[in-house]
Formats: structure tokens, sequence, C-alpha cells
């Protein structure tokens, strides 16, 4: 049996952009990427601390320590500059497995950097 297990977690980081003209994703730079064990293309959830929004998008790697978050398209309605957000990603994987799967969860600082 296979089942939807936390992957990585990148917890509370600020949104520094939203850009609504763009085609949807969220930019984030590669530092943090890296460091929660994240790929450009990945499927995340955003969940916004500000607002309570939820939404599902992909990652496209940002300037690498340049702190970026920014949500692109549709989404950039789902929070403003300044807002706090946590950004998930799950894996599937055996449940046996899985009992013994420890997530990768990086807590940046108020600037979005690694501490």
């Amino acid at each position: 049996m296979q089942i939807q297990i936390l992957k990585s977690k990148i917890h509370r980081v600020k949104i520094t952009q939203a850009e609504l003209h763009y085609v949807g994703s969220i930019t984030v730079d590669e530092d943090l990427m890296e460091a929660a064990n994240m790929i450009e293309n990945e499927k995340v959830q955003i969940v916004n601390i500000n607002n309570g929004e939820r939404l599902e998008t992909y990652l496209i790697k940002g300037v690498r320590g340049s702190g970026m978050v920014c949500l692109n398209g549709p989404a950039a309605r789902k929070a403003q500059v300044g807002d706090v957000v946590i950004i998930i990603s799950y894996c599937s994987m055996d449940f046996e497995d899985a009992k013994k799967y420890q997530p990768k969860v990086i807590f940046p600082d108020d600037h979005n950097k690694l501490i």
C-alpha cells in the first residue's frame, strides 16, 4: 500500500513578490529549495498564515541567495507581499517505509535566509 506523507517543508517564509500577469507557479530562492530537498517543477501546497488560503502549484527556481518567494499568475491573488506562508511537498511511499521516513523541514529567518 502507498500513502501520501510530508516530504519537505519550508516553514514561515515571507512573500516578496506577487506577479499576476505571469504563467502560474511560485518562484523560490534556489538555496531554500535545495535546503528543503525540493526541485523545480515539483508540486507544492502553499498555506498562507495571514489569511488561511491554501493552494497548489509548482516550483520555479529563483535567484540563489535572493530570499525570493514570488507567487505567479492566479496564485498572486491569494497572498500579498509580506504575508507569511508555509511551502509543503508530499510524496507517495510504501506504508512501512513511511513509518521510518524523516521529512526535511527548514526554518528560514525573517529575511527568507537559511539560518
